[in-house]
C-alpha cells in the first residue's frame, strides 16, 4: 500500500464528511508534506503525537467562514508503479497559481514554486488546489 496515497485519501475523506481532525501513522515524509500544507493554508496545523512505534500525525483541517473546505482537489501524482519526475524547465504553475505541486527534490520536500526558486527538479508527490 502506498502510505502517501493513504494519507491524502484520509484527508480528502475527512474534508468530505466535514471532520475537524484526521490522524494517520507517522513518517518523516508525511510530516514534511503536512508542514507544507499548513504553510500554504490548506490545513490549519499538524502535530506529531505518541512515542516510539505508536507515533501518529494529527491534522486539524481548515474551513472557510461558510464551512466550505480549504481543499477542493488533492491527488497523488507519482505512484509506486509509475514514478513521475519533472525537470526544472518542466515545472509549471498549477491552476494559474492557485494550486500547488509537492515535489521530493535533492534539497528536500518543496512546492513547485520553491523548487523553481531553488532551481531543482524532482519527483512529483501530489497536486492540491
Amino acid at each position: 500500500m502506498d502510505a502517501i496515497a493513504d494519507m491524502l485519501t484520509r484527508i480528502r475523506n475527512a474534508y468530505i464528511v466535514k471532520k475537524e481532525t484526521v490522524s494517520f501513522p507517522y513518517s518523516k515524509l508525511k510530516m514534511e508534506i503536512t508542514k507544507i500544507l499548513s504553510k500554504e493554508k490548506f490545513i490549519k496545523e499538524s502535530e506529531r503525537k505518541g512515542k516510539k512505534n505508536k507515533k501518529i500525525i494529527e491534522v486539524i483541517l481548515a474551513y472557510d467562514e461558510f464551512g466550505n473546505p480549504a481543499v477542493s482537489h488533492i491527488a497523488r501524482v507519482s505512484r509506486p508503479s509509475q514514478r513521475i519526475y519533472l525537470a526544472l524547465n518542466k515545472i509549471r504553475p498549477i491552476r494559474q497559481g492557485f494550486g500547488l505541486q509537492i515535489l521530493s527534490t535533492p534539497k528536500g520536500v518543496l512546492t513547485n514554486k520553491e523548487a523553481r526558486k531553488e532551481r531543482v527538479g524532482g519527483e512529483v508527490l501530489c497536486e492540491i488546489w
